[in-house]
């Protein structure tokens, strides 16, 4: 199902704070941080000319997010680059001047950041990215998981030396619980979801987040007239939804934004016009996107910036990860977990339907631009859904434009 933007604030201009926040500046910002990043290079970017042949558009790019600073997804650059702000913001408040991040590993940032604890709740690549971030600059993490959350997860998380504290129920469930327990505890919730009055960490998260549309926008032979984004709660369509409005304008490509039917809350947030929590049906495999209430802030920025919403089943998802897998033609092998194609998954589904095909203006001459959001950070129920195992593919992609 698609529906477009008929929201009031539709093609409205950004809330300045979030232009601010999210913006070309911002964006720059962000590289300045991931260069002090020992693992950081540039994501690949991809081009899919067999796959463009057979959808009848001009050309498919594909931002591989599955090699990210060493996490396999993209959430490598929200929570861990939110952790180092927010580490050298508390700095900043103690040492009563601008600390930068080329003091992020000096002993007085350090014995700041030891005494710091940041807790977040997680589907799996969140909590890694906090994990990640805390064990860099010296702080603790305690991750909160609810009971959908793979024990393959949940050891990923580990691994990078946090407290996992497992909770009954769902992702809101966890959610609520890291939210209690953190404020009981005066430690800070690092989480990519916002409610009112918590706005400027998940800010930080969805910032790191624009250094995808930088990257890709820079190796791009021309810029593309149609994204496709999946959602979640919204963070990482807002976050390149309003890149994309700061710098192209109204001259924008046409950004689709792609929920799992099975969890459509930013879809029915957009068909009901404001905020909408559903209720828990049965799972998704998109289990990254299973979210349930949308991010505020997010909702703020896709509200002015999104031209459409639609939603894809659970099978449309494995159809993309079997088809990057297997390509045809020269295309090359993409790695992509249940989630991390999603947003391709849209494309696939509309570029079948001639109705959904004409309400985007999807044509011969259309230039698309997708986000693999993870590669495959569960391997087990990788296997389980393509029949092989990531290893069988390792070293058969193919890149342009990547380090």
């Amino acid at each position: 199902m698609l529906i477009r933007n008929q929201h009031p604030d539709y093609r409205k201009p950004l809330d300045p704070v979030d232009a601010e926040t999210l913006g070309i500046d911002a964006a720059e910002a962000v590289e300045r941080f991931l260069s002090h990043r020992p693992n950081h290079r540039p994501t690949p970017l991809r081009a899919l000319p067999a796959l463009a042949a057979e959808f009848g558009v001009g050309a498919i790019h594909l931002k591989d997010e599955g090699c990210r600073l060493g996490l396999g997804s993209f959430k490598a650059l929200g929570g861990a680059y939110a952790v180092i702000r927010l580490v050298l913001e508390a700095a900043e408040d103690v040492l009563g001047r601008k600390v930068d991040v080329t003091e992020l590993h000096s002993p007085d940032v350090k014995k700041i950041s030891a005494a710091m604890t940041f807790g977040c709740a997680t589907d799996g690549n969140h909590g890694r990215s906090v994990a990640q971030g805390t064990q860099l600059v010296g702080a603790k993490s305690v991750i909160f998981v609810h009971g959908g959350v793979s024990d393959a997860r949940v050891a990923a998380i580990s691994r990078y030396g946090a407290e996992i504290v497992r909770v009954a129920g769902t992702y809101d469930d966890s959610v609520a619980e890291a939210t209690r327990v953190c404020a009981e505890n005066g430690w800070t919730v690092v989480s990519d979801t916002s409610w009112p009055g918590y706005e400027h960490i998940p800010g930080l998260v969805m910032q790191g987040y624009t250094a995808i549309m930088r990257e890709a926008l820079e190796k791009l032979p021309e810029p593309p007239t149609h994204v496709f984004v999946q959602a979640g709660v919204g963070g990482i369509a807002a976050a390149t939804a309003a890149y994309l409005a700061c710098r192209y304008g109204e001259a924008r490509p046409t950004l689709v934004v792609v929920d799992p039917a099975r969890a459509a809350c930013i879809f029915e947030t957009a068909r009901a016009g404001k905020p909408v929590k559903l209720q828990h049906g049965e799972p998704t495999v998109m289990a990254m996107l299973e979210c349930f209430e949308p991010s505020l802030l997010a909702w703020r920025i896709l509200s002015r910036t999104a031209d459409a919403f639609m939603t894809v089943e659970d099978e449309h998802a494995v159809e993309v990860m079997n088809r990057l897998a297997r390509p045809l033609g020269h295309d090359p092998v993409v790695v992509s977990g249940e989630s991390g194609g999603a947003g391709m998954a849209g494309l696939f589904r509309a570029a079948r339907d001639p109705e959904m095909r004409a309400a985007i203006g999807l044509g011969a001459n259309s230039r698309v631009l997708l986000i693999v959001t993870e590669g495959a950070t569960d391997p087990d129920r990788y296997r389980q859904l393509v029949g092989i195992t990531p290893a069988d593919l390792a070293g058969n992609a193919v890149s342009i434009g990547g380090k």
